[in-house]
């Protein structure tokens, strides 16, 4: 019994250092935004999210060489993209000043085109006619250098789009007391924090899943995504509080774009084969649901739609929300 309370202790202590270095990470990505000029798009598309993503990257990269367990890195990935869509559902219901489609600028919308280019190229990867008609380069499959490309061509794309816009951030209220040097180190530190307690988490997950004698297959493949997201969660949320709504898309959509760069990375590690011949055709799905999630978020910025059902949340938020839990109940029942 003591064992178990230790494990839960260990939990919720990394939840609380991921909670409180997400909200300080957001407070410093809102003041070197306004220091250096850069937009709050930017600045969350890559210095935030490369961040947050990272527990992403070393737990994938552990799946495929330790444990030898494509469909754990795979589903993983694919199950935080959908994790972080429905994660805007969930700030937009916090949100009180409005929507947050209409408070967001319509730049990310570029942003989600490229993530559903991506999860277009690793759900094409997953299926079963895909293995036979793109012969693999070595061990590697013929997809993931196409999600390399993909990967870098947006990030000039985005960049070269923002500066065009060349619109100056609002500033932050600290920026008139805190020097581009302070900022900085503490946004280093708050990510030590985070990469810390992201890389903790889920090692202390599959330890309380094992512990409360929970499946591995699908409650602890949940709790790694939901683990592995709570910086995301976090950050964003922090950014919510600032009021710095586009700080937060760009960290959750730019989140996604690295962690299907993460996919690539992960079938040149994993040295049996490639990496989607030996992973489930049902991961595709997800691969779909979030393509469709993607999709209805582009709309909801789009159409700047301001309108709140039950003075709760936007229509698009409740799309988001059902296509999770479709996500949720195709892996359960078929998984």
């Amino acid at each position: 019994m003591f064992d178990l309370l230790l494990i839960w202790l260990q939990f919720f202590l990394c939840l609380g250092i991921i909670a409180v270095a997400g909200l300080r990470l957001s407070r410093y990505g809102v003041v070197i935004a306004a220091l250096t000029g850069l937009s709050r798009n930017w600045v969350g598309l890559v210095l935030v999210a490369t961040v947050t993503s990272l527990p992403e990257l070393v737990t994938g990269l552990s799946a495929v060489t330790v444990a030898q367990a494509p469909d754990i890195a795979v589903g993983n990935i694919l199950g935080a993209c959908v994790l972080n869509l429905a994660m805007l559902a969930l700030i937009d219901a916090l949100y009180r000043q409005g929507t947050i489609y209409a408070a967001a600028g319509r730049g990310h919308i570029l942003t989600a085109s490229f993530g559903i280019l991506l999860l277009t190229a690793v759900g094409f990867g997953l299926l079963p006619a895909t293995r036979t008609l793109l012969p693999p380069i070595g061990h590697i499959g013929m997809v993931s250098p196409v999600i390399f490309a993909l990967y870098f061509v947006a990030m000039r794309t985005i960049y070269r789009a923002e500066q065009r816009r060349a619109a100056a951030p609002a500033p932050a209220p600290e920026a008139a007391v805190m020097s581009l040097k302070s900022a900085m180190m503490g946004y280093g530190i708050a990510s030590v924090a985070i990469i810390a307690g992201g890389l903790l988490l889920p090692l202390v997950g599959v330890e309380l899943a094992q512990a409360m004698g929970w499946s591995d297959s699908f409650v602890g493949s949940l709790l790694i995504a939901l683990a592995t997201c709570m910086p995301e969660l976090a950050t964003t949320w922090g950014a919510i509080r600032l009021g710095a709504v586009d700080l937060a898309f760009g960290n959750l959509l730019g989140s996604n774009i690295f962690n299907l760069l993460i996919v690539a990375l992960d079938d040149v590690a994993y040295m049996p084969g490639p990496l989607y011949d030996d992973t489930s055709p049902l991961l595709a799905a997800s691969a779909l649901i979030a393509v469709l999630m993607s999709a209805t978020v582009i709309a909801g910025l789009a159409l700047r739609t301001a309108s709140r059902l039950g003075r709760s949340v936007n229509w698009v938020s409740l799309l988001l929300v059902a296509f999770y839990l479709l996500n949720a109940a195709v892996q359960y029942l078929h998984g």
